[in-house]
């Protein structure tokens, strides 16, 4: 939980990102060997801070007396300590008030490509592992790997001043940003693998910081857009799993566990982002699409004509795979399951969805509502093999196994 705290604190006093996780990690370390005997103290982010701290004026001094003779260290040390303690301490002349948000303007800075910023990000930022930020990529686990290593090196040898941006340059990252914090979201939502079919923190980490970057573009539509994504999704988390953890999908949900004040947040949120003017884009949608969900007090009341709509408006202006998948449920369940499943054909051979598995899972249940039930077992128990989330794994693999009944 305080990882990614820890790493963006540090960086404002070493100036290098390596160290900074480094000693972050050394703070941790002393956790794990100091707080079984002397109980976690009452405010266990100060102590990991102070003590990584420590670490790093420590280090400093090992530098100083490799590169100096000792009789000088005692000035130089001290001056480099009370410099060190008072950046530390002071804010920054920086229109970013948050050291996580101005961490995640560094990682997605000009230098990097865009896939290079944000498995940077998330992997700073988010805490996710490199497996999960593939499985969100739908790209190999060792490709990420040599983003991150690639990135870090980036930043290193163009010597990139590790502070906030400004002005334009701080809106010609915003795109990047906003995808970081959605990814991050998107796997607390629905996790890639684990125990847990949700991961609430991760939930709450990318709604807080999508608020924050909110207030400080008040003028940009898709950030309120995405707050209102993230607002009405977050409302939807308590129904999503049951008693025992296992996962409850959107039409079977109980409505009434549903958080009507994230909801009115998030649709005034829509509201802003839509009067702001201009066409929508790709997050302002998907909240719209979103608050037709959220307005539905039963699922039979959902209007899903106007949400096929909104998916076919959104596969014009960002075209992907993922959308179409999305977009043949819509209208799976506006115009039947045929019109639905003749979409999802043409997506059999996508090959970034070879391994995806909701393309089967969906499949499935077309089939299923179709009457073909023994296809519907196949894909059911394909997208179970496909899944690395346990809690995933028994609902589809029951899924299966009730066709199997039928």
């Amino acid at each position: 939980m305080e990882s990614a705290r820890l790493i963006a604190g540090l960086l404002r006093m070493v100036r290098d990102l390596d160290l900074a996780e480094e000693l972050a990690q050394d703070a941790l370390v002393a956790a794990l060997e100091q707080w079984p005997e002397t109980g976690v103290p009452e405010n266990p982010g100060a102590w990991l801070m102070a003590t990584a701290k420590r670490r790093a004026i420590d280090r400093l001094r090992r530098i100083k007396l490799a590169e100096r003779k000792h009789e000088e260290l005692g000035r130089e040390l001290e001056a480099q300590q009370e410099t060190a303690m008072e950046a530390f301490h002071a804010e920054l002349d920086d229109p970013i008030g948050d050291d996580l948000l101005r961490l995640m303007f560094i990682a997605c800075h000009p230098r990097l490509s865009p896939e290079a910023r944000t498995a940077l990000t998330l992997r700073l930022l988010g805490g996710l592992t490199t497996e999960e930020i593939a499985r969100a990529f739908l790209v190999p686990e060792p490709t990420v790997a040599q983003r991150i290593v690639r990135a870090k090196r980036t930043l290193a040898e163009a010597r990139v001043p590790f502070e906030g941006p400004r002005g334009a340059e701080l809106h010609d990252r915003l795109a990047s940003v906003l995808e970081v914090i959605y990814l991050i979201f998107n796997e607390g939502y629905s996790a890639t693998a684990g125990e847990d079919w949700i991961r609430p923190g991760l939930c709450e980490e990318a709604l807080r910081l999508g608020r924050i970057l909110a207030g400080l573009v008040p003028r940009e539509p898709e950030a309120h857009g995405l707050v209102a994504l993230l607002e009405i999704q977050a409302s939807r988390l308590r129904a999503r799993v049951g008693p025992d953890g296992e996962p409850v999908l959107l039409l079977d949900q109980d409505r009434g566990r549903w958080d009507q004040l994230l909801i009115r947040r998030g649709l005034a949120a829509l509201e802003q982002a839509l009067a702001l003017g201009g066409p929508p884009g790709p997050y302002t949608l998907q909240a719209a699409i979103a608050g037709c969900h959220a307005r539905a007090r039963m699922a039979a009341d959902t209007d899903w004509t106007r949400i096929a709509a909104l998916y076919e408006v959104l596969a014009r202006l960002t075209p992907s795979p993922i959308v179409e998948l999305n977009r043949a449920v819509a209208l799976a369940m506006a115009s039947g399951p045929a019109a639905g499943l003749e979409i999802v054909d043409t997506l059999a051979s996508e090959p970034s969805l070879r391994e995806y598995h909701l393309l089967p899972s969906i499949r499935g249940d077309l089939l299923a509502k179709l009457g073909r039930a023994g296809e519907a077992r196949a894909e059911f128990q394909r997208a179970a093999s496909l899944t690395r989330n346990d809690r995933e794994r028994k609902l589809l693999l029951a899924r299966a196994a009730a066709c199997g009944d039928a």
